[in-house]
């Protein structure tokens, strides 16, 4: 691990995302909800975070209930239930957040999980349990920020590049008989389906986009990390 340039798979994607989530984290400035009393100890930046944390969460739903309907045996896991019933009892049911199937394991541990060959529980769930939980921790274990509130660039742009090293290992980590863990795109001879890869893809270029402007507003450097994709080692957040 050392100093440089990040890197990107997929750089058009992000930068896509980069100027959707201008425009939106713009007009949610512009528009804030003034019959919330809750807008008066906010500033522009704490709506900034409170948009992004919010988007992501709900790319998060997309890519749970998409990587479900990929790998529907990996559904049959956890319930018989369909995959938006899942992924609701997963975002909104009363568990904190810890799960006994996947030993109750968050961030990167739980993300290891999903690519561990003894592992043979549903790996959607440490998968996506991981990022949230990941995300949230970067984010100051909050998902709603107020004028006192503290969020360290750091941690946000470290996020950034563990969700990029498991997008990687998404497309290329087989198991010992050669297969993906999880399938998640599709590219063939007749179709190319990147939704899932264009989906993390919004998640990084929110994430890195708000982690940059909180460097620059509070003038704390943000270090370049350059990951191994082949070794696929997360950072420490």
């Amino acid at each position: 691990m050392k100093e440089n340039k990040p890197f990107s798979a997929s750089f058009w994607l992000l930068f896509t995302a980069f100027l959707l989530v201008q425009n939106a984290i713009a007009k949610e400035i512009v528009e804030p909800d003034r019959q919330s009393g809750s807008q008066f100890v906010k500033t522009d930046f704490d709506r900034m975070a409170d948009l992004e944390i919010r988007e992501n969460i709900q790319s998060l739903k997309v890519l749970m209930i998409k990587l479900y309907k990929r790998n529907p045996i990996e559904l049959k896991k956890s319930t018989s239930d369909d995959p938006e019933k899942m992924v609701n009892w997963v975002f909104s049911g009363n568990h904190n957040w810890n799960f006994e199937a996947i030993n109750n394991t968050q961030g990167i541990d739980a993300m290891y999980l999903t690519f561990n060959e003894e592992y043979k529980g549903d790996r959607v769930l440490p998968l996506i349990v991981g990022i949230y939980t990941m995300l949230i921790k970067a984010h100051g274990g909050k998902k709603e920020f107020y004028l006192f509130d503290s969020i360290d660039p750091q941690l946000l742009y470290n996020s950034s590049r563990n969700i990029e090293i498991a997008v990687w290992k998404l497309s290329n980590t087989k198991d010992r008989t050669g297969k993906l863990f999880l399938l998640a795109n599709e590219m063939n001879g007749k179709e190319n389906n990147l939704l899932v890869e264009r989906e993390f893809g919004k998640i990084i270029g929110r994430t890195d986009f708000l982690a940059f402007t909180l460097s620059e507003k509070t003038e704390r450097t943000i270090t370049r990390i350059l990951q191994s994709l082949i070794t696929g080692v997360f950072i420490p957040i």
